[in-house]
């Protein structure tokens, strides 16, 4: 099937099936028909995966990156840059991202950069990817003050989500990507007991269908979008405090389950909803298999410190939070009581 992301002239489509990957040269050829050179953007390890048989239909570079946040790095998009310019890729040419959220996100940023802006594919291959990273048009690499404070907002021409790349997905990766899952099914107020009737596709096209109602409405995060950050705000600051000491403690994913569960106690302390709403995201996080522990090697210190530098801060501690009307943002909300929280949450294990 196919879901739009509606941006008047800028829309384009996300084709979620089997076997999507192979509609990559229809989709330049349509979308971008002055194209000659394609450079495919991926791992090494996902290159030499059975099912990375992409042809674009133009002459085609493999460009490989390292995985993973710790390759979201300045270093990497500067020597993705750099082999652009040694392929003499054009402003006609295309940049095709094939891999995870962080693949996805280093590929956008340089194809947004390289020449002021050149097009873009994203084929993503993992679940937290074709859910949320390369769909919408953020693209960012991580500095050493926080994760993706540089990038740039650059639409694809289309995103290409096929199943069948999921099936060689580590069950760390899988669970991982449903941390994304979890936020998306309760920013749309589902409840655990419905999960057992629901397929993993099912999952996947609502979390696709809902970001991109919000990425139409709301392209820059000017008010809605900001929604989609839901758990996000603890997510970052603990990726920060994990990813300084190695690349591979902590997932994005393992982190949101973590935020989300953080964030229904926030919103209890604040008083702004029950126990009940607790309750709920702590049940469709245990149906998931989504563990919502706080990792005992992240100090209550470290993560404030982490929290006031994230990229949706205003020079406050800014969350978004359940609500009585629903979800919204909230500004402002005291360090102290944050830490209470989070000294609470800790105790809970």
């Amino acid at each position: 099937m196919k879901v739009t992301v509606g941006l008047a002239d800028r829309s384009y489509d996300v084709v979620l099936a089997n076997g999507a990957r192979h509609d990559l040269a229809a989709l330049i050829n349509e979308r971008a028909p002055r194209a000659t050179t394609a450079a495919l953007v991926t791992s090494q390890g996902l290159s030499e995966q059975d099912w990375f048989d992409l042809q674009s239909g133009l002459v085609q570079h493999v460009v490989t990156v390292p995985d993973g946040e710790a390759g979201k790095s300045w270093e990497s998009l500067g020597a993705l840059l750099e082999q652009l310019a040694d392929l003499e890729l054009s402003r006609d040419d295309i940049v095709v991202g094939v891999g995870g959220g962080a693949v996805t996100d280093l590929a956008g940023f340089a194809a947004a950069v390289y020449l002021r802006g050149i097009a873009l594919v994203n084929v993503p291959t993992t679940l937290v990817g074709q859910v949320d990273a390369a769909i919408g048009g953020k693209t960012a690499v991580n500095l050493d003050a926080g994760k993706n404070l540089a990038g740039a907002f650059h639409q694809p021409l289309g995103v290409l989500c096929d199943f069948e790349t999921l099936a060689t997905l580590p069950e760390r990766e899988r669970l991982g990507g449903l941390g994304e899952v979890a936020k998306c099914w309760l920013l749309e107020g589902g409840f655990a007991a419905e999960l057992a009737a629901v397929s993993l596709h099912d999952l996947i096209v609502m979390s696709v269908s809902l970001k991109a109602s919000i990425v139409a409405a709301d392209e820059r995060e000017g008010g809605r979008r900001a929604l989609l950050n839901y758990g996000h705000t603890l997510a970052h600051a603990l990726e920060k405090v994990a990813l300084a000491r190695s690349a591979d403690e902590l997932r994005h994913g393992e982190a949101v389950a973590v935020g989300l569960a953080f964030a229904a106690r926030l919103a209890l302390a604040l008083g702004r909803v029950d126990a009940t709403e607790v309750a709920r995201h702590d049940e469709v996080l245990d149906a998931l298999g989504l563990r919502r522990a706080l990792p005992a090697r992240c100090p209550t210190t470290s993560i404030l410190d982490a929290m006031a530098h994230d990229k949706k801060a205003h020079h406050d501690l800014t969350f978004v939070l359940a609500g009585a009307e629903g979800f919204e943002v909230v500004r402002g909300v005291e360090p102290r009581v944050v830490a209470d929280v989070l000294e609470s949450f800790r105790g809970e294990q």
